[in-house]
């Protein structure tokens, strides 16, 4: 009986140490989840639409904003000075054609009368065209005025919080070239990077939790979606739109890293979602 006991203790002895070493086998070789992971949000580069000096900035680094909240402002004097002369030549141009306008209807009503032809009343409708189309012009050129001038106040496109802000009261700014990063806090998410022999048991849906580095709180989400490709190190396109392949190959093939892209749950209260931060993600497969 003692051996036959003995045997029965080795023998669940032995199972368990196989079920706990598959089980080992299954989490780190093929459960879905990685280390490889990290917060990742969209960054809008600020920039202003037309140049000039820096006359105001309305915010300071690391400042939370809303959407359409100034964040600076470019000095408007010679964007109000456009608008004036834009308007002046408006005026100038709306009395020119309602003065072509006015003849053009006087000779429309005498056409046919001895005294006027044809081709003065064609005459007279060229000149109102013309004067019509030239106040057009005016009238274009007067609410680009209009734009340049509301321009020199730039706003938050998104919610977020700014960035990098280095701009000072007297830098010149050039149009289109950015000046301070604002981070989308709509768009905080988490992408983990999964070798592909996990990809099958990965689907969109599949409910996620991450643990950020330094954080004993989780976050939870969601896989929102998986990349659709990347990069090929080993080719390179040549002139002749042949694919340049490397002829090396490693006998010892690592699988690729795949980046899957997780919508997040709201964050526990207090927990600083930085752009960047390191997180281990898990997957609950539902292949599982």
């Amino acid at each position: 009986m003692k051996t036959i006991a003995r045997f029965g203790v080795t023998a669940t002895a032995a199972l368990l140490a196989v079920f706990s070493g598959w089980r080992i086998w299954d989490y780190y070789m093929e459960s879905p989840w990685t280390r490889d992971g990290r917060v990742r949000a969209d960054v809008v580069s600020v920039a202003t639409d037309v140049s000039g000096l820096v006359s105001e900035v309305a915010v300071r680094d690391n400042q939370s904003v809303r959407k359409g909240q100034l964040l600076f402002r470019i000095d408007n004097q010679r964007a109000r000075l456009a608008l004036r002369q834009a308007e002046a030549v408006l005026a100038e141009r709306r009395t020119a054609r309602d003065q072509a306008e006015r003849e053009a209807a006087r000779y429309q009503a005498l056409l046919g009368s001895a005294s006027v032809s044809q081709q003065k009343q064609e005459q007279a409708q060229a000149s109102y065209d013309e004067a019509d189309a030239a106040y057009r012009q005016a009238l274009a050129d007067r609410d680009l005025a209009e734009l340049n001038l509301a321009r020199t106040e730039v706003v938050a496109p998104v919610n977020g919080v700014v960035s990098n802000v280095s701009l000072r009261p007297g830098d010149y700014a050039s149009a289109g070239q950015g000046v301070l990063a604002l981070v989308d806090s709509n768009s905080l998410r988490v992408e983990g990077y999964f070798e592909e022999t996990k990809l099958a048991r990965i689907h969109v849906g599949d409910p996620v939790v991450v643990h950020l580095m330094g954080e004993g709180r989780e976050l939870t989400g969601r896989v929102e979606s998986i990349a659709a490709g990347i990069a090929d190190r080993e080719r390179s396109d040549t002139h002749g739109a042949l694919a340049n392949v490397n002829p090396t190959f490693n006998w010892v093939r690592l699988a690729q890293r795949i980046p899957i892209r997780v919508a997040l749950d709201p964050a526990p209260q207090g927990m600083l979602l930085v752009t960047g931060r390191t997180a281990t993600v898990t997957v609950s497969s539902s292949s599982h």
